[in-house]
């Protein structure tokens, strides 16, 4: 027989990999941007945030999606009994 899992404990798992996944996306564009900035818009300091943005963006986007996955309300129906 299969444990039953908690909405609780399955929330906090999706949270602890949307923080994970926020912090990998953040980083990327903030090197993506820095490199940028370096070797094509003469060390300006747009292409930083822009990069950044896009991160944090990616990362809250991926984030919305998981959690309403978890919070949304499933419902399963019964069969009709069709005479």
């Amino acid at each position: 027989m299969a444990v039953p899992t908690f909405k609780e404990d399955e929330l906090g798992k999706r949270w602890d990999k949307c923080l994970a996944d926020a912090v990998i996306k953040l980083s990327g564009g903030l090197v993506i941007g820095a490199v940028s900035s370096l070797l094509l818009f003469k060390r300006r300091s747009w292409p930083v945030v822009l990069g950044t943005g896009f991160g944090i963006g990616l990362a809250y986007g991926h984030c919305e999606r998981d959690v309403a996955a978890v919070l949304t309300v499933s419902h399963t129906h019964a069969p009709h009994n069709q005479a």
